[in-house]
């Protein structure tokens, strides 16, 4: 028989009563979860969404997929795991300067990437080109918590913290998660992704700290550090006591200006679109590979096609992969392999 031990969810409902500011979505509030089941004796439901998270299949996968760099020969590159990390610890850090829900904020930041493609943001347009119906990350996180996650069952999350996956990115989508806690997570993914990657193009020597422009500089810091603190203190300044979860202008304004410089000196360089045309094409083979021969993929996704279209269940199974996996899938439909002979002086 199983110990509840309730007093300890109580504990967490008066706190949250006591301290949250008015905006935040207090655990007792949840709008629930597809289907009903038996809550926990311990845990919030926004707790138990961050346990499943963090123990199903997709997110042990994020710590060989790649960020920015394919495959990157160091041990000290930011991954799609790590990065998940650094997101969740900015958006807990956000939410509580704001008086919001931690733990809500953390599931969302845990669970916001799951659905992310080999290959970093290469293979996610890769894939947007080749499925009719298109591929967007958001979309496909929600579908592996929703959908392909515990063999077909899902997750069962809270609609929250899935409104907050599906939404995370608001300058792509003009979309915008309907908590605060949600909103955190956009601001948290965006203020890691810009400074850690920066933080990498330095480490790969794409990349000098001087090559930064000065007036960015001057505004965000220095040092990852420096910007990350500046990035949440400004958010601080300017959405304590309200309803909503915003940045100043100016740091706003250096942000997208660092983010543009990003995009022309490290994401769209010629070295990086050649290692994306190598990505393309590797995915482009398998996609055609296995939309002709669904048998050619697990039981698991084979079973989907019953239910989705083969294109789609191609997109679930590709998007799954670790970088490592995806080479060693190509290699082994496409690479030929060499014969063995015996003692030729036999």
């Amino acid at each position: 028989m199983k110990e509840k031990i309730p007093e300890l969810k109580e504990r967490t409902y008066a706190i949250e009563d006591e301290f949250f500011s008015p905006f935040a979505k207090k655990s007792k509030d949840t709008a629930g979860r597809k289907r009903p089941e038996e809550p926990c004796g311990m845990r919030t439901d926004f707790q138990r969404d961050r346990d499943r998270i963090i123990y199903c299949k997709a997110f042990r996968r994020l710590k060989n997929k790649t960020q920015v760099f394919f495959s990157p020969e160091g041990d000290h590159y930011i991954t799609r795991l790590t990065h998940t990390f650094d997101v969740a610890q900015i958006a807990r850090s956000i939410a509580r300067a704001l008086a919001l829900n931690e733990d809500l904020a953390e599931a969302i930041a845990l669970g916001h990437d799951l659905g992310h493609t080999p290959f970093g943001h290469s293979g996610e347009r890769i894939l947007n080109k080749l499925s009719p119906a298109g591929f967007r990350h958001n979309e496909q996180s929600l579908r592996v918590v929703d959908v392909l996650e515990k063999h077909g069952e899902g997750l069962n999350l809270t609609y929250e913290v899935r409104d907050g996956i599906l939404n995370h990115n608001k300058h792509k989508d003009k979309s915008f998660p309907v908590t605060l806690e949600g909103k955190c997570v956009c601001y948290a993914d965006r203020i890691a992704y810009i400074n850690h990657d920066l933080d990498d193009a330095i480490r790969a020597g794409v990349l000098k700290q001087t090559d930064v422009p000065e007036s960015i500089v001057k505004i965000l810091g220095s040092s990852s550090r420096e910007r990350i603190n500046t990035a949440i203190s400004s958010i601080y300044s300017s959405s304590r006591g309200k309803a909503e979860v915003s940045m100043s202008p100016e740091v706003e304004d250096a942000s997208e200006r660092l983010r543009a410089f990003m995009f022309e000196r490290v994401y769209y360089t010629p070295f990086a679109q050649g290692e994306e045309g190598k990505a393309e094409r590797m995915l482009c083979f398998m996609y055609e590979y296995f939309v002709k021969d669904p048998s050619a993929m697990p039981p698991t996704y084979l079973k989907l096609c019953d239910d989705y279209p083969i294109e789609q269940v191609v997109c679930d199974y590709l998007s799954s992969m670790t970088d490592r996996y995806a080479i060693y899938t190509f290699n082994r439909l496409f690479v030929p392999k060499g014969w063995t002979f015996g003692d030729e002086l036999s």
